[in-house]
């Protein structure tokens, strides 16, 4: 067992809440007051702590993945400084004070579950992401370790349409399982290209490339404003309820310009736990 520590405030129940509220999520299951992840083919279990987080059992690789699934990277103090000259985002930030929003640990991971969350719920996105990990993945103690690529690139249409993917997006988990694209390899580029490159794939627009931005490279001007959740969001801090478009959110984005990302995990919560 290890410490692990995480710039403050962190707030573990807040930031981890993601991983329970839509059901059980098995790549990153929270049981027995812990989330369970596996690294490596190897179990791990991560516990609230003062300063940070408890890793069991310990090690390099296993910090690293602990550190972006908890968002470490999220520089917080520099949003608590911004948010203060936004009346309504100074409210939200205040509310969720230590709110660290996790990030996936995977690029392959991160663009099938947002493939998965295509025009459906985020409940029917967890039930779907469940049953494509305990049919492909690799199960250690609790939890499971999220399908590879290589196992999911050999898998039929029939058999992802069988765990609940419609057959349009189980051709787009397969042809993303079987591309050529180096997904590690986008975190050198400017977002731009980033996008770019990810919608060449079939499936991939521009609100899956956005939360690829947001969720897994935690680019800070990333802003998925054609994100329903989102633009609800928006509507109701900042034009009392009015319905916004995709280009009216596009457009606010400036405002919370550099920290866009922050921004939107904040007012998405906000929009969650306090309206």
């Amino acid at each position: 067992m290890a410490l692990l520590r995480l710039p403050q405030p962190y707030d573990f129940e807040l930031s981890t809440e993601r991983f329970r509220i839509f059901g059980p999520d098995l790549a990153n299951l929270w049981h027995d007051d812990a989330l369970h992840r596996v690294v490596e083919g190897r179990e791990i279990q991560i516990r609230a702590a003062a300063g940070g987080v408890r890793v069991t059992p310990a090690g390099h690789r296993a910090s690293r993945v602990v550190e972006k699934l908890l968002g470490a990277e999220f520089d917080l103090g520099a949003f608590t400084a911004f948010a203060t000259d936004d009346p309504v985002l100074a409210r939200v930030e205040q509310a969720l004070r230590g709110l660290r929003p996790p990030l996936a640990p995977d690029p392959f991971e991160s663009l099938v579950t947002s493939i998965t969350a295509q025009q459906v719920s985020l409940f029917a996105a967890f039930a779907v992401r469940n049953r494509l990990i305990a049919r492909f993945g690799v199960q250690a103690d609790d939890a499971y370790a999220f399908p590879t690529a290589e196992r999911l690139a050999g898998a039929e249409e029939d058999e992802l349409v069988g765990v609940g993917f419609s057959r349009r997006k189980a051709t787009y988990v397969l042809a993303l399982a079987r591309s050529d694209l180096d997904l590690a390899s986008l975190a050198v580029l400017p977002d731009d290209e980033v996008k770019e490159e990810l919608q060449l794939l079939p499936g991939i627009g521009e609100w899956t490339a956005d939360w690829f931005l947001a969720r897994y490279l935690a680019r800070p001007h990333a802003w998925p404003a054609g994100d329903l959740g989102l633009r609800k969001a928006v509507s109701a801090f900042y034009a009392a309820g009015r319905p916004l478009s995709t280009e009216e959110v596009r457009a606010m984005g400036t405002r919370f310009h550099p920290l866009q990302n922050l921004a939107a995990h904040y007012l998405l919560t906000g929009a969650r736990r306090l309206l």
